[in-house]
């Protein structure tokens, strides 16, 4: 595959781990809709390249109706890291797919991913933790967690303030803001875009309806096809390791597609992406748009570096199948991050 179809960060090899069985929690007082996380980045780094007084009323708008989540409040301050870097930021980015074929929606979270902007600004690494990798999950407030279990209990559990808790005790990185994602909301953001342009690393076809067939090789894929290309994980050897490439793919051909499609100079493809986006958009309740555009506006796919987070492999611990984090590679690899040092982290992931 050439060097620039390349995908950074591929998962580590191993088998398939099986969808994540957590225990329910009750019903939330109201589920979040449509949302979107990633692609608050995608649109403050879009429009804070594009400048001027259109971009700003955009954000403007965006700043004003776009929904917030209690992130931290619930989150004991005295278990959190310390802030090691302060011009650093790390987003914890959570997702579901409320359309998922497979049932594995409610109130799991099947994609995390812990995205690291650096002091300069002029880059991204995004680390996909895997949804079944076996933590310590902390004592919420409320009384839940407390114990050993795939990471994403710590949502089920307890929501986000858990989940704060959680990836903050894994990896030691004190998360500074959260944004949430719902994937099957990138067919909009893809179609007001006009497509995007994935490879396809072998040819496969899809288990879902209406049962596409992938093409090994570059493709344009519409909203719906790339949302079926990222679902996809059975009928690969590495299972939800596929998955998770397969997300970082269509994430970065976004940011890609809209970066050089000349979007910004097309007001109504602009206002469809920007309207399709922040329908779609949850963060916590002090991220900034407007900061974040200006720290962003040089942004774009060939700075972002995607890594999975350091696993030995998968295996089962009683009836689950769970993927087991290799501790002594991803203690080297988040102090890195907390540190706030590129060449480490990329060094550690041999990137």
């Amino acid at each position: 595959m050439p060097d620039r179809q390349q995908l950074a960060g591929s998962a580590p090899p191993g088998p398939a781990a099986a969808a994540s069985d957590v225990e329910p929690r009750p019903p939330a007082r109201r589920r979040r809709g449509r949302r979107i996380a990633l692609v608050t980045l995608l649109v403050v780094a879009l429009l804070g390249a594009g400048g001027g007084g259109a971009a700003a009323l955009y954000l403007r708008s965006v700043e004003k109706d776009i929904e917030r989540v209690d992130a931290f409040t619930e989150v004991p301050q005295e278990n959190r890291p310390p802030v090691v870097a302060g011009d650093a930021m790390n987003i914890m980015v959570l997702g579901s797919d409320s359309r998922d074929p497979d049932g594995t929606t409610g109130s799991r979270t099947d994609t995390i991913i812990l995205a690291h902007l650096p002091k300069d600004r002029k880059s991204a690494q995004l680390v996909s933790i895997p949804r079944d990798t076996w933590v310590h999950v902390p004592r919420s407030r409320a009384g839940n967690g407390g114990r050993d279990a795939k990471i994403n209990a710590a949502y089920a559990w307890g929501g986000i303030p858990l989940m704060v808790q959680t990836v903050e005790e894994f990896t030691q990185v004190r998360v500074d803001h959260v944004a949430v994602i719902d994937f099957a909301g990138f067919t909009e953001i893809i179609d007001a875009l006009g497509g995007i342009d994935v490879y396809a690393e072998k040819t496969f076809t899809s288990i879902h309806p209406p049962f596409r067939t992938f093409r090994q090789g570059m493709q344009t894929m519409d909203g719906e096809t790339a949302l079926d290309y990222a679902r996809q994980r059975k009928q690969f050897p590495d299972g939800d390791f596929a998955r998770i490439r397969h997300q970082q793919q269509v994430i970065k051909a976004i940011l890609d597609k809209a970066a050089s499609g000349g979007i910004l100079t097309s007001p109504g493809r602009l206002n469809d992406f920007v309207k399709a986006s922040s329908a779609a958009v949850s963060v916590d309740k002090e991220l900034s748009l407007m900061d974040t555009a200006a720290d962003l506006r040089g942004l774009r796919g060939r700075n972002l570096v995607f890594f999975t987070s350091p696993t030995r492999g998968t295996g089962r611990v009683g009836s689950e199948s769970v993927v087991f984090a290799d501790t002594a590679k991803a203690k080297t690899f988040y102090d890195a991050v907390r540190r706030d040092a590129v060449p480490e982290i990329l060094g550690a992931a041999g990137k």
